[in-house]
């Protein structure tokens, strides 16, 4: 390395290269942005990428080595606001495709008769070059058998994808079994907790309906017959008078006739206009 070419230098030519590349950057490729008199060894390299590495520990990005070399990206945390950004929905990917990507993740190489027969259907095309199209799944090989079957396997795409460096970064089957177990044990006790929450409702309906008979025992009701109601009725309008007919006050009475009277010459005066008109 040369002598003028100090670690801040060599870490700021690193963030920028990673940050302006499309995709992830191996150490080989880093060292090549350096010319050969001034390119620092791989020792000078790694603690460069490590200082790197430190100096997110407060941000919202970090950089990551996944299969394919190193990126910065952002961390997991600040994915509930990144998503606002893109309005597309995630593809939404069919469970055959996906048992189909999950055998050819762990038992790759494999051919597509393989996958036929441990799922015991037709692969469609359409799966196999979605997957290919994806970048996660390509040709490795042929197997040596008649007909020379494609071998399929795994991408550095894919591994990038998801976030590791290596295939044995991903649960074993084993963990995904016990995982399949404890699933399926936990829909048991959810189903148990429904059905336990039912019968106490049930129980809670049945004893308000035992309440409410038992009151009705204790006081039932008495219908009333038709005499009987109709003593009622005549014996609420003697108490608030409503069976006399309302009478008239002598304020009301003036002012009806004073009513009377100004029809009255109202039309006097319209039948004198009348005469008046004809004489004319």
């Amino acid at each position: 390395m040369s002598e003028t070419m100090t670690i801040t230098k060599i870490q700021q030519i690193i963030e920028a290269a990673l940050m302006a590349y499309e995709a992830p950057m191996s150490v080989t490729q880093l060292a090549n942005l350096f010319d050969e008199a001034e390119r620092p060894d791989s020792k000078t390299l790694k603690i460069a990428l490590e200082n790197l590495q430190q100096a997110c520990d407060d941000r919202g990005v970090e950089l990551k080595q996944v299969a394919s070399g190193y990126r910065y990206q952002a961390k997991q945390e600040c994915a509930p606001w990144l998503k606002k950004l893109w309005e597309e929905r995630p593809p939404r990917y069919s469970r055959a495709l996906l048992e189909t990507l999950a055998l050819v993740i762990y038992r790759q190489p494999i051919t597509r008769a393989e996958i036929e027969e441990v799922r015991g259907v037709a692969v469609s095309s359409n799966i196999v070059r979605t997957l290919m199209e994806r970048g996660w799944v390509k040709e490795v090989g042929q197997r040596d058998v008649p007909g020379k079957p494609a071998l399929l396997g795994t991408t550095k795409e894919f591994l990038d994808y998801f976030n590791v460096q290596s295939l044995t970064e991903l649960p074993s089957l084993q963990d995904l079994a016990d995982l399949d177990i404890a699933g399926s044990e936990l829909e048991q006790q959810m189903q148990l907790l429904e059905q336990e929450q039912t019968q106490a409702l049930i129980e809670e309906d049945k004893a308000a309906a035992d309440a409410i008979e038992h009151e009705i025992e204790r006081h039932p009701i008495q219908l009333l017959d038709e005499d009987q109601l109709d003593a009622e009725i005549a014996a609420i309008e003697a108490k608030f008078d409503l069976a006399e007919e309302p009478q008239i006050s002598e304020a009301e009475d003036l002012a009806q006739k004073a009513a009377e009277v100004v029809v009255a010459v109202e039309q006097a005066v319209s039948e004198a206009s009348e005469v008046h008109a004809e004489e004319e």
